[in-house]
């Protein structure tokens, strides 16, 4: 188990603008997810930064405040919207220079709707929970595993790593095994651990 978990919930801190450091945590672990996602949808650096910074001002505003709404969806949903909102609007305030961001984000937030999925969200979502999960686990296993693991996912074949780190093929396939399997626990346990505190939270 992760060690937040016996903690208050991040979501709950983040509700207190006092609490500096829940903010700079919660910054930490979403801000790569806000960037890349708003780079991938064609802003350029500076612009992106411009998005996540107006995604975490409307955030401290509105968590103050937030009332979990079922029809609302799981979290990645909810910042998933939010966020889209943010680079449309950056768009369109480019293109007359009169738009501005809406703060109000329960009207800026719709109810989910299947038409409207994105699946370059829910793709940079799975990274982004992908990075959390192997620090997590590259902190528990030694590092001959985590380099084992790491070449796999680099590229290599299984014939090419055995012979780097003086291993039977057999032996690197059970460390690739294992570490899938482990990923694939503490990716679940973070989505659940992230929706059950939104909605907790509300």
């Amino acid at each position: 188990m992760t060690d937040h978990i016996t903690q208050p919930s991040l979501l709950s801190r983040v509700r207190d603008p006092r609490d500096l450091e829940a903010w700079n945590d919660f910054e930490k672990k979403y801000r790569d997810l806000l960037l890349t996602y708003a780079s991938r949808r064609g802003l350029q650096p500076a612009d992106a930064e411009d998005v996540r910074q107006q995604v975490m001002f409307n955030l401290a505003k509105y968590l103050r405040d937030f009332q979990y709404d079922a029809s609302r969806g799981r979290f990645r949903s909810y910042l998933g919207r939010m966020v889209r909102h943010a680079v449309a609007q950056h768009h369109a305030k480019r293109k007359d220079d009169v738009v501005a961001l809406d703060s109000k984000i329960q009207a800026a937030v719709p109810g989910d709707d299947d038409s409207e999925a994105d699946g370059l969200w829910e793709e940079e979502w799975m990274n982004h929970h992908y990075r959390l999960a192997m620090d997590s686990i590259r902190g528990k296993v030694d590092e001959k595993t985590a380099a084992v693991f790491e070449q796999f996912i680099a590229g290599k074949s299984a014939e090419e790593i055995a012979t780097a780190h003086d291993m039977s093929n057999d032996a690197v396939q059970k460390i690739k095994q294992r570490m899938r399997d482990r990923l694939k626990e503490q990716i679940a346990l973070q989505i659940k651990e992230e929706d059950e505190d939104f909605k907790s939270n509300g």
